[in-house]
């Protein structure tokens, strides 16, 4: 049969195939937009919640929804009749990151040679599988020491060759030497503010405020004051200002306990170990007090071992005016001894100010050494010092030892 223009019809049959054919076609066309619809709606909602690609299972619902009967017409999967869906499980959050700040207070103390637990975010773990970490013992011991004469004055001039480090009784082998006449200081000064100094206390205050205003370089040095009786109390943090420190000896009042073990070890701990350092510093400690504790809930001893730690030379300057040492100026000569600073008996008023003018010139005067230990083990043990001149005429001042690192 032909058309009315002349051409030959096509059966109806074969137009009917044709038709079916183009239609086939569509649904085909149609199916793979809606998968690839569902694949960016899967990935724009991946990327909210933190993922960057669509889920397998999501991928298998998907190819599955234009095949299987039971997709619904979002194309997820129809749960079974008489089954609960199981709820998708929300992405974790990541692990906040460890703060390493020097300066937190905030943070649970560790015990000493133990390293703080490391939190892993799991979130970085694939992209530091290729760094290593490197931890390493740095084995390099640093000493500040002093040297006098039979007469007791400061020797300022001497080399390296002049002196022999022993390490827990073993030569060391030197590293570094140099006299340190103008390094900037870290201070803290202690006063004990219980009844028993009650008779002087006005006048060490002024003493005080004097050796402050005349070794603090602002710029360049800090200090801060501490008064204790049962507990201590910072009445200036560290500042370079005298007229702030200044400030802060005169609000200290006499009364109450004393917890002088506990101010030592507090000073130690929370103002000198925490102080940012940005370059070599000196610490030092200049203690003002009877020696008689009564209240503390450290020994003696672990104050001691805080001062080792936290590098401090601690001056002890005695409040007792009965003439003779007593039980607590052993205690301060204890504690000066074994941090490698000096204890001053001050009987009379004008000797607390030569006290303070003997440990302003010491500061002053002090030699810096750094050695290698011999056969130096990260144990945590404590290990002794000593530093030998080679004149036996010449007397060297310095802490008993230190406590090594532990790994």
């Amino acid at each position: 049969m032909r058309n009315l223009d002349g051409r030959k019809r096509r059966p109806e049959r074969w137009d009917e195939g044709y038709n079916k054919a183009i239609d086939s076609d569509q649904i085909v066309v149609m199916k793979s937009r809606i998968f690839l619809l569902l694949v960016a709606f899967h990935i724009l909602a991946g990327s909210l919640v933190g993922q960057t690609a669509p889920p397998a299972s999501t991928l298998a619902t998907a190819q599955s929804s234009s095949s299987n009967p039971s997709a619904s017409p979002d194309g997820k999967m129809q749960a079974p009749a008489g089954t609960q869906a199981s709820p998708t499980p929300t992405p974790a959050a990541p692990a906040p990151a460890t703060s390493t700040s020097a300066t937190s207070t905030s943070a649970a103390p560790t015990p000493a040679g133990k390293a703080p637990a490391q939190v892993e975010n799991p979130a970085n773990s694939d992209s530091d599988e290729s760094v290593e970490t490197i931890r390493h013992v740095v084995n390099e011991v640093r000493v500040v020491f002093t040297v006098t004469d039979r007469h007791g004055r400061y020797i300022k001039d001497l080399k390296s060759n002049d002196f022999r480090v022993m390490d827990d009784q073993k030569p060391a082998e030197l590293r570094s030497f140099r006299s340190e006449t103008d390094l900037p200081l870290q201070v803290g000064l202690l006063v004990d503010a219980s009844n028993s100094v009650r008779d002087r206390f006005k006048f060490e205050q002024e003493a005080a405020i004097e050796f402050l205003n005349s070794i603090i370089r602002p710029g360049y040095d800090k200090a801060f004051v501490v008064g204790f009786d049962a507990t201590p109390e910072v009445t200036q943090d560290f500042t370079d200002s005298t007229e702030g420190l200044s400030a802060g000896v005169r609000m200290l009042r006499a009364g109450g306990g004393t917890a002088m073990y506990d101010a030592l070890y507090f000073a130690c701990r929370d103002k000198l170990l925490k102080q940012e350092q940005v370059r070599p510093v000196r610490r030092a400690i200049i203690l003002l007090s009877d020696g008689d504790d009564n209240l503390s809930h450290v020994t003696r001893e672990e104050a001691i071992e805080m001062a080792l730690r936290a590098d401090t030379i601690v001056y002890t300057i005695s409040t007792n005016i009965s003439g003779t040492k007593g039980k607590g100026d052993k205690v301060l000569e204890r504690i000066a001894e074994a941090t490698g600073g000096r204890a001053f008996f001050p009987f009379q008023m004008r000797d607390v100010s030569d006290a303070f003018l003997s440990i302003q010139e010491e500061l002053r005067s002090q030699y810096a050494v750094a050695y290698k230990p011999a056969n130096f083990i990260a144990d945590g043990r404590y290990r002794t010092i000593q530093i030998l001149a080679q004149d036996r005429n010449l007397k060297v001042r310095t802490r008993k030892g230190y406590y090594a690192p532990k790994q």
